[in-house]
């Protein structure tokens, strides 16, 4: 197979259900790539002598190599290069923001567009769980260390992976009663059916690794326990706690934080009862839904409420469509499923009804992009004497996402923190203040993407791995 075909083999995706059927269910709208297509787009990787897309992309996948190896059909090889770098390619491939990371920074020149990467990533290891070629892990032999990781997310799950590679006993200890954190309970199922979350779960749990699920740590089971159980702890734990609207009559009874609203829809459709969503609170059912906030999860809880039913569904967004921080792909969905965007409004005040218990409209103030700011992001100002008025019968805040209280979840004063309020590691090697506690994902960085969290879990498991031996040296030296 002859690679650079970019320029005569236009850039395709694969088959998208039309707005209209799709809107009618949580399935996922992209159908997957026949081999032929797959070998196709493959081909038109150009080969660079400097692959942007690998640099780009958090785990440095071998992206060109692994596009030459499909448009060859070796496609077991091809499979084995791409999950020697990601412990969940088959979940990468269908969420990953490609558009701003491996694909947005493809060297073929913008009138060919970009190969499309995501989707013959997704292709590689469908076609490995096909055939078989996905299997648990097999040790060889046992360490004789046991490692506790609080958090079965992407960064948790990655170490456990690496960890069992390494042939520690693994145990994940998890609050929620399913494997996968906000990848089961935070993206919903039409860009990431749970079939493929329990799938790997599985396939973990073949691989020896124990599973804890509906545990709190610093309740039932104390963090000082955990640390005289196991030689080594991971804390990865994500976070969780939304970011609030602080505007007048912000604590009305029909305002929501995004997560609270896209787990009660994701447990509602993996056939949970549940009691907010069943009496309708959670439920946009034929009501005016509002979602304030730019970012993908905005873009989760938009195009749910179109699924659910919503009389209509708008979203304020501070800033233009240009400077929005989702992903350009999720705005074109939602867009195309009838979400209203309005670009440069924020929430100036929400209107109580005449009971003063719930929402029944927001006064929106409409905004000026001026410079850019120290983030490296225009900042913005109210147009004076501009505001208008929305219908809400709902509203969900998708303002982005904070650290708990860590150690107070914990029972532990100890452990310090950084200014942000995430968990104070050493970058060196992923410990914490504590001997033997280490920390990854989100909760060190911050609310981030899951492929960011794989390459968190991914190190600290080597940085856990290198601390053990160490210590077995000393252990031996005495």
């Amino acid at each position: 197979m002859i690679m650079l075909k970019f320029t005569n083999t236009p850039q395709h995706f694969p088959e998208v259900k039309p707005a209209e059927l799709r809107k009618k269910d949580f399935d996922e709208i992209y159908k997957q790539f026949t081999q032929e297509q797959a070998n196709e787009q493959s081909s038109r990787c150009s080969q660079c002598g400097i692959p942007y897309c690998q640099i780009h992309c958090p785990l440095q996948n071998n992206i060109p190599d692994w596009l030459k190896l499909t448009a060859e059909g070796r496609l077991e090889e091809a499979y084995a290069l791409s999950s020697n770098t990601n412990n969940f390619p088959e979940i990468c491939g269908r969420i990953c923001p490609q558009d701003r990371l491996c694909e947005g920074n493809c060297v073929i020149e913008k009138d060919f567009k970009s190969v499309t990467i995501g989707s013959i990533e997704k292709y590689i290891t469908e076609t490995a769980f096909e055939n078989g070629w996905v299997k648990p892990v097999s040790v060889s032999k046992e360490s004789g260390f046991s490692v506790g990781i609080i958090g079965a997310g992407p960064a948790g799950l990655a170490a456990a992976d690496m960890l069992r590679r390494n042939g520690h006993e693994v145990h994940v200890y998890d609050r929620y009663d399913r494997v996968g954190g906000l990848l089961i309970y935070g993206i919903p199922n039409f860009k990431l059916e749970k079939t493929i979350v329990e799938r790997r779960h599985k396939l973990l749990a073949e691989s020896g690794i124990h599973f804890h699920l509906g545990v709190d740590i610093g309740g039932k089971i104390g963090f000082e326990d955990l640390r005289k159980k196991h030689q080594a702890v991971l804390i990865a734990t994500g976070v969780y706690k939304s970011r609030v609207i602080e505007v007048p009559n912000s604590n009305l009874e029909n305002i929501f934080p995004a997560l609270t609203y896209l787990t009660a829809s994701n447990r509602n459709n993996l056939g949970d009862n549940v009691k907010d969503f069943d009496n309708g609170s959670l439920d946009a059912k034929g009501k005016n839904v509002v979602v304030v906030g730019g970012g993908d999860t905005a873009m989760d809880c938009v195009r749910t409420a179109i699924r659910q039913g919503a009389k209509n569904v708008t979203c304020l967004y501070r800033r233009d469509k240009e400077n929005m921080p989702g992903s350009a792909r999720e705005v074109k969905n939602a867009e195309e499923e009838g979400v209203n965007f309005q670009w440069l409004s924020a929430p100036k005040a929400f209107v109580a009804d005449k009971n003063n218990k719930k929402i029944e409209q927001i006064l929106v103030q409409r905004m000026r992009l001026l410079n850019h700011d120290s983030s490296g992001r225009k900042s913005v100002q109210p147009v004076e004497g501009e505001v208008f008025s929305l219908n809400a019968d709902m509203v969900i805040e998708a303002l982005g996402f904070e650290p708990e209280a860590i150690p107070a979840i914990f029972g532990t004063k100890d452990l310090q923190l950084s200014k942000y309020g995430t968990i104070a590691i050493d970058q060196a090697n992923y410990m914490t203040n504590l001997d033997g506690v280490f920390a990854a994902g989100d909760i060190v960085r911050g609310a981030s993407l899951v492929v960011w969290a794989i390459k968190d879990g991914r190190e600290a498991a080597d940085a856990i791995h290198n601390y053990i031996l160490s210590q077995e040296k000393m252990r031996d030296a005495a």
